[in-house]
């Protein structure tokens, strides 16, 4: 029997039965029992908590990514110098370039929009019935009204939510005030004209639905007194991620007197905030995994002294120093591994139902959870990233190995004569 156990191979069944055995505490041993089951929960609360968040932080910055390049276009020409009359040859040349999708010229400027009951600011951005299809953003998202003729007429399109504000649907009419408008001895006169709805749009985004205003091209060039110049010209591209790949062609194509711009100077500093928020709350966050890895430290030293006379016995008997810290060391990961495997099921679980946990924590609170005037998005999203999410994983799972490596050496250095001295 000594030569049985003496000579067994690493990881061999009496090693997992011995640490299965540990991790099934007698009643006498219950407080072991506790912290490792405060480190259960602690683990997989970590890791559930990570893989929730980073989920949230990935769906809140690709919904934003997506909203705002479905909106904007990825490459943005102003002219240098003075006005822009000659967009249209410069669109003919940007548009041979491979990759571009549409060339969409582009008219922006402040008003006030009333109706008989509201007034607020807004946003009108002038184009053409081809540009405004050419977003998928805006064309697949019209709830009432239709874009067709959109360029032929005066009509306009504006956001449900400022729809709402205003009080009017399809086919009432609001007021466009311009303080830009005629020269006058007194001064400078604003601008007023009615328009009629002709559709409205709900691209999910509260901002853009609360202050966008689309009017056709011709007439904000006669509205804001353009004449026949544009402010600039907004360019799709095929694949925004290799934006590099486009703008040293479109600087070539569009010729001298031009300023080429992309999506990610524009929004760079927005970008970037999100991206240290990211990764300050994955550090934060990670800490959870290391306290709960702490508490398997303290739970496997208080078990290797209680289970000192044990390991003598055992030792007498022919088992290795190898197999002790392999016993000990199966104890302390199978808390771990399960912990983890627990997270994981319990992070995925909450992402795929994270909306509809969202609606009913605010029925049964009476609360606004994730208030879309404040975090610009309507709905609460999650995108689990399978490579983090293993990252995540791979982490937690090394921690957890790490924290039994001290306590199993220590079980594994037990002199049997000293631990038995006094048996």
């Amino acid at each position: 029997m000594t030569a049985d156990i003496g000579g067994t191979k690493p990881f061999t069944l009496f090693e997992w039965m011995l640490a299965l055995r540990y991790l099934r505490a007698r009643r006498k041993e219950g407080f072991i029992s506790v912290i490792a089951g405060f480190s259960f929960t602690g683990i997989m609360l970590g890791v559930a908590t990570l893989i929730i968040v980073m989920a949230v932080m990935n769906g809140f910055r690709n919904e934003l990514f997506s909203k705002i390049l479905g909106l904007n276009g990825h490459v943005i020409v102003n002219k240098i110098g003075g006005p822009f009359f000659d967009y249209d040859e410069v669109s003919r040349r940007v548009a041979q370039v491979p990759g571009v999708d549409a060339v969409m010229p582009l008219i922006e400027g402040q008003v006030m929009v009333s109706s008989a009951v509201q007034a607020t600011g807004a946003l009108v951005r002038g184009m053409s019935e081809k540009g405004m299809r050419s977003l998928p953003l805006i064309a697949d998202n019209i709830r009432f009204g239709t874009l067709d003729g959109f360029g032929e007429g005066s009509g306009i399109a504006i956001g449900t939510r400022l729809a709402n504000q205003l009080r009017v649907n399809v086919g009432d009419s609001i007021v466009l005030v311009s303080p830009r408008g005629a020269s006058t001895p007194f001064g400078t006169a604003p601008r007023t004209k009615s328009y009629k709805i002709a559709a409205l749009f709900e691209m999910g985004m509260a901002e853009y639905d609360r202050t966008m205003v689309f009017m056709p091209l011709l007439e904000a060039q006669r509205y804001f007194s353009r004449g026949l110049q544009v402010d600039a010209l907004e360019i799709v591209v095929h694949n925004p991620e290799r934006i590099d790949d486009f703008v040293q062609e479109v600087r070539a194509a569009g010729g001298p007197g031009i300023h080429v711009s992309d999506w990610r100077q524009r929004n760079e500093t927005f970008f970037t905030v999100l991206e240290v928020e990211r990764n300050v709350m994955f550090i934060i966050l990670s800490l959870i995994v290391l306290v709960a890895a702490l508490n398997i430290i303290s739970g496997l030293m208080m078990l290797v002294k209680d289970k000192g006379r044990d390991v003598a016995i055992l030792r007498t008997m022919g088992a290795t120093r190898g197999a002790m810290m392999r016993v000990f060391l199966i104890t302390g990961a199978s808390i771990g591994v399960t912990g983890t495997l627990a997270g994981l099921v319990l992070g995925i679980v909450f992402c795929l139902n994270i909306e509809t946990l969202r609606e009913m924590i605010a029925w049964m609170t009476n609360t606004t959870i994730f208030d879309p005037n404040v975090y610009y998005l309507t709905r609460l999203p999650a995108d689990i990233n399978v490579h983090e999410t293993a990252g995540i994983v791979a982490m937690a799972l090394a921690l957890s190995v790490m924290a039994t490596l001290y306590p199993s050496w220590r079980a594994s250095t037990l002199d049997p004569v000293e631990a038995l001295r006094y048996e």
